[in-house]
């Protein structure tokens, strides 16, 4: 079934509607390198709209009423947004939900050490990575160190024009002749991924009598005096190490955008934006759900498979006074509706082998579904309905969107996953639907700007309509 190039229907005004959203996107993708930061852009987006903290409006007792708008936070990591609906919210929600974890590279907990005069940063890299990608790419620090006395430092190097940048080095090519044998996987080791954080001494007047590693007394010294922070905070510390440097538009027709972190960003963003921009009350109650640890399998306190979503759906029809609420908690779940937000492998015609073309997303055809993730036989995967996905269909052609449905990757070569499974246990109906990207968890990933506004157009209709 060929689908058109969106470009090809836009007129004046819709190209200025497009090019609004995808301005914006950057700049979100600017101000949101980690879940954190993602999550303070969430929620400043939100409350630009009217949406209030959940906790503050039960504290106040406000009234629940249709069209009330309510976030809430989970560890600053998970962001919930509701705007509820005219039918009674145990008839089900819509649910938009995306990740905002980001493969990257993490600071251990005993990371900083010198060898032969250089000071460098153990670390960890983050979910699935091709190692050898992130070598003489200008990096910048992202995190926060927390201290006994319970303050949160904020730490954000390498973004401004004025800071410093880091580097994971690599051997030159002069040398790397046995270097270049070694599979992809190996060229660059795990353990050999340290980041180049300082060259230049303390000056011997202010070293301690006993220390003997002065590149690292230095770069101790700066952290001490920029954040008030000793070695030992880096204990209790969460540091990320991403790609320096702002979202570029990408091509002469700056039709696409390269930028860091778009899986899944992507559809974090143009979901969090379908929500802000709807200010009339639905028939259905709408919901934003944004999540971490996707990238690891959805675990911990932040993470898909955590009881933070259960409990905060229970909370709020307790307080509209359903007297059963965890009886109406698990049906208005199962009542719901869902489009897990994640993006999909855009065919890149350089790597062709790897696809199936007539079921690939391709770039600028619109919005992607995926009817099943998984790996070769489907495994771990969620396998939306025929009916439902019958349903969407007729949604997203009467809004006009232009949209398509594809698979992963060729059948026995790989495969993924998303939230799609877990919210699936619920009950509800549920299928992935995001932009398709090419270069996926590269240090830098590419993506159409006509895919990110039919996304867009695809999540309002989907909220107004589903």
């Amino acid at each position: 079934m060929e689908r058109k190039s969106a470009w090809k229907k836009y007129n004046e005004a819709e190209l200025k509607a497009l090019n609004a959203v995808c301005d914006s996107y950057k700049l979100f993708l600017d101000g949101g390198k980690t879940e954190r930061e993602c999550v303070a852009e969430g929620i400043a987006l939100a409350e630009a709209a009217g949406y209030e903290n959940l906790g503050d409006f039960i504290k106040a007792g406000k009234k629940i009423e249709a069209g009330t708008k309510l976030y809430t936070v989970n560890m600053g990591k998970m962001l919930v947004c509701f705007q509820i609906g005219r039918k009674p919210i145990t008839e089900g929600m819509n649910i938009l939900g995306a990740h905002i974890d980001s493969p990257r590279v993490d600071v251990k907990s005993n990371p900083l050490y010198e060898t032969d005069e250089m000071a460098y940063l153990d670390t960890h890299y983050y979910g699935g990575i091709k190692k050898y990608q992130w070598v003489t790419q200008p990096m910048s620090i992202h995190g926060v160190f927390c201290t006994k006395d319970g303050q949160a430092k904020i730490v954000n190097i390498g973004e401004d024009e004025n800071d410093p940048v880091f580097v994971f080095t690599d051997l030159l090519v002069h040398l790397a002749g046995e270097q270049q044998e070694k599979p992809a996987a190996k060229v660059i080791a795990g353990e050999g991924l340290d980041l180049l954080v300082g060259n230049r001494p303390l000056e011997e007047s202010k070293l301690a009598e006993d220390e003997k590693e002065a590149v690292r007394a230095n770069v101790l010294a700066l952290l001490n005096e920029k954040y008030g922070v000793e070695e030992e905070d880096f204990l209790s510390a969460e540091l990320e190490i991403v790609p320096a440097g702002k979202a570029r538009d990408l091509g002469f027709d700056r039709s696409m955008i390269l930028a860091y972190g778009q899986d899944d960003r992507i559809c974090a963003f143009t979901s969090l934006l379908a929500m802000a921009d709807e200010d009339k009350a639905l028939d259905r109650t709408s919901c934003c759900l944004i999540v971490d640890k996707e990238e690891i399998g959805s675990v911990g306190a932040t993470g898909m498979t955590s009881m933070f979503f259960e409990n905060v759906v229970a909370q709020l029809v307790s307080y509209m006074g359903e007297k059963d609420a965890y009886l109406a908690m698990r049906q208005t779940l199962a009542n719901s509706r869902m489009l897990s937000s994640d993006v999909s492998a855009g065919f890149d015609p350089l790597y062709a082998s790897a696809f199936e073309k007539k079921n690939a997303a391709l770039i600028s055809k619109g919005m992607c579904f995926n009817k099943f993730t998984g790996s070769r036989g489907k495994g771990g995967s969620n396998d939306a309905n025929p009916e439902y996905i019958a349903h969407l269909r007729k949604v997203l052609d009467d809004a006009q969107v232009s949209y398509q449905f594809c698979e992963l990757g060729g059948v026995d070569i790989g495969g993924g996953g998303t939230i799609a499974y877990i919210m699936a246990k619920f009950g509800m109906e549920v299928i992935d639907s995001g932009v398709a990207v090419l270069s996926m968890h590269a240090p830098y990933e590419v993506s159409s700007k006509a895919d990110i506004y039919e996304t867009y157009k695809g999540y309002r209709a989907f909220l107004k309509n589903a």
